[in-house]
């Protein structure tokens, strides 16, 4: 069902008014903003740095071309593809939340990077003319959004024709057993883990919820061809615990 068609939306289990999400979202967020990349690498043992290593390589940027990496957070992507398009090409990191904007700010800043830039921005209105980038990626945050369809298709409008659109995010995995496991490890450890590293269970305890509340695979691939998008595909790590969703712009 389309999210504009209702009068409610999920957060996390929790049934709320659209129009309250981007604040809780932006709650849950701001408690973890410190200790995000830390969380980031405990929970999946170093892992995302692979997923994220291998979105950049379906990305088929050149030196010269634009990126937008929504939801961009503490800026991991945004430094990865500001070293594929060199300094001649721009990259923008962008993310509702201003206090994880400021992490990724400051790392970029760190790295050295100095074509990228950063802003303030929801997924669902971007602030960018009609065929800005050859790519616009998001890792981790379209679950987050409240209104899936509206955030695609403002994708494909900011997207340059042939542009590429990729999603990380994720997922449902392959296998029952693999899903039982992850069942376990994400309600039973990851809440206490949270709680341990970061003095917040229930912001990660949200992070379960909102994760098993994601479309599956199939269903996020269709959400993106009704945007409009071609040659829509995903490709499952980690047993489908994590999916990458590509699609590109006419």
């Amino acid at each position: 069902m389309n999210d504009e068609t209702k009068n409610e939306t999920n957060f996390g289990y929790k049934k709320v008014n659209p129009n309250e999400k981007p604040d809780l979202v932006k709650g849950v967020f701001d408690s973890v903003s410190n200790k995000y990349d830390l969380m980031n690498d405990l929970m999946s043992v170093g892992i995302h740095r692979l997923w994220k290593k291998a979105t950049i390589q379906m990305s088929n940027l050149k030196k010269g071309d634009d990126v937008l990496d929504v939801a961009g957070g503490t800026g991991d992507l945004a430094i990865l593809f500001s070293d594929l398009v060199g300094e001649e090409g721009s990259v923008y990191l962008s993310d509702i939340n201003e206090s994880m904007l400021e992490i990724g700010r400051d790392k970029t800043i760190d790295s050295g990077n100095t074509n990228i830039s950063s802003l303030v921005a929801d997924a669902e209105t971007l602030p960018f003319p009609d065929d800005s980038f050859n790519c616009i990626s998001i890792a981790f945050g379209i679950r987050n959004v409240t209104n899936k369809d509206k955030a695609l298709k403002d994708f494909y409008r900011c997207l340059k024709p042939g542009g590429r659109l990729l999603v990380l995010e994720f997922s449902k995995p392959e296998s029952a057993l693999l899903s039982d496991l992850y069942d376990l490890y994400s309600f039973n450890v990851l809440p206490h883990l949270g709680q341990w590293i970061a003095g917040d269970a229930e912001s990660y305890q949200y992070l379960a919820e909102s994760i098993r509340m994601h479309p599956n695979q199939e269903e996020f691939k269709k959400l993106m061809d009704d945007a409009g998008f071609l040659n829509t595909q995903f490709q499952n790590m980690t047993g489908g615990i994590v999916a990458l969703h590509s699609g590109d712009k006419a």
